[in-house]
């Protein structure tokens, strides 16, 4: 592949990108905290999508106990739920499953308990996975959208084990077709160090290794798009 073409920059345009650049390897040093955030992850990785082929695989569930409710066309899973599709996992104490004419499957696991509905998918041709946990995970396979609510936290994972990204915050989405983040802040996520739970993130520079999320927070101004979008 061919090197772009760099024109000479001048001394000034030369110390204000220098400038620029300290600033952000500061911001991720340190970590994020913000009322809401959208976070690309092509700006922390090479470009890459969830894996595609999971929207041609079957979606095989396992549970202690299942029900169909004709009236609603829908399937009802409770019980140690764990729904697999492809490199995607969902587990859940309760799982709804439905789906549309197209073929297009629709999926939310809700936990009852202390503990979290979990969430999986492997990026397209890379070995990393994002993965998350929250009270409610609603999975849209005709979007390949993922949306965690309620002490949400989802992590950028090099092979099974390395977080790299990690994001806390009470509604995030993560977009497998663009592969984008959105977080949202709301008073779940609050507690010690953060009291009027505000989003909160960990970015790993892209060539070094995870971080613990730590460090004074940054304020980052909101995004306007994020200020209009509907709860779901």
């Amino acid at each position: 592949m061919n090197k772009p073409f760099l024109r000479p920059e001048s001394g000034r345009l030369y110390a204000a990108r220098a400038a620029f650049s300290r600033r952000v390897a500061r911001v991720v040093q340190f970590g994020i905290a913000a009322a809401c955030v959208a976070l690309p992850l092509a700006a922390f990785a090479p470009a890459a999508h969830a894996e595609r082929a999971d929207n041609d695989k079957p979606l095989n569930i396992e549970a202690d106990n299942m029900t169909y409710d004709d009236l609603k066309q829908v399937n009802i899973f409770t019980g140690h739920v764990v729904a697999t599709k492809g490199t995607i996992i969902i587990k859940a104490d309760h799982v709804e499953v439905t789906q549309d004419p197209q073929g297009y499957q629709y999926a939310t696991g809700t936990s009852d308990g202390g503990n979290l509905s979990y969430f999986r998918q492997k990026r397209d041709g890379l070995d990393e996975y994002i993965e998350g946990n929250a009270v409610r995970i609603d999975y849209d396979g005709k979007q390949d959208l993922t949306t965690l609510t309620t002490r949400a936290i989802v992590r950028r994972l090099a092979g099974l084990t390395t977080i790299q990204d990690e994001v806390h915050g009470s509604v995030i989405t993560y977009d497998g077709q663009k592969d984008f983040y959105t977080a949202k802040a709301r008073p779940d996520v609050a507690g010690p160090g953060n009291p009027t739970g505000r989003v909160r993130a960990m970015l790993a520079p892209r060539n070094g290794g995870a971080a613990p999320l730590t460090g004074a927070p940054v304020t980052l101004t909101p995004s306007a798009k994020m200020q209009g979008t509907q709860q779901p």
